[in-house]
């Protein structure tokens, strides 16, 4: 069976970032956070909103600004907790600049600056973790193919 539009530029988003982030972080798509974070990190994307498309009649074209979301977690003491996730919001920053069109799937994907919170850890150090918006540009023929 086919994926939908929304779904392929989905996957090609998380493929791209699984392939651009160190390979020892944590990754997953729609789920919740896990109980051990590794020491690299931890990001999740997640679906987000398609939102109101804006409609083209004539051909019958579906405009979409779809904000997914990237969340990212790491842990530590504070200084290497702030350093790693300096480092993976930069290589975010430029694998998306690489290829804003994700293949060929979307006409243009651009990112919000995340606001970071520290997330205190009973007995231990505080997490640090952001949600990055991600603004993926698309159109489609029909809003459920």
């Amino acid at each position: 069976m086919t994926k939908t539009k929304s779904e392929r530029v989905l996957c090609a988003l998380y493929e791209l970032l699984e392939q651009a982030l160190p390979f020892d972080m944590g990754r997953a798509r729609n789920d919740t956070l896990p109980a051990q974070i590794p020491r690299a990190g931890w990001f999740c994307l997640r679906d987000g909103d398609p939102g109101e498309p804006d409609v083209l009649l004539s051909p019958l074209t579906f405009i979409y600004e779809h904000v997914a979301e990237l969340d990212i977690v790491v842990e530590g003491e504070s200084g290497r907790r702030d350093e790693v996730f300096d480092k993976i919001k930069r290589l975010v920053g430029l694998v998306l600049a690489q290829d804003r069109t994700l293949g060929g799937e979307c006409d243009y994907v651009e990112a919000e600056a995340p606001v970071p919170v520290d997330v205190p850890i009973e007995g231990g150090d505080a997490l640090k973790a952001a949600t990055i918006q991600l603004r993926l540009t698309y159109q489609t023929s029909d809003p459920l193919a």
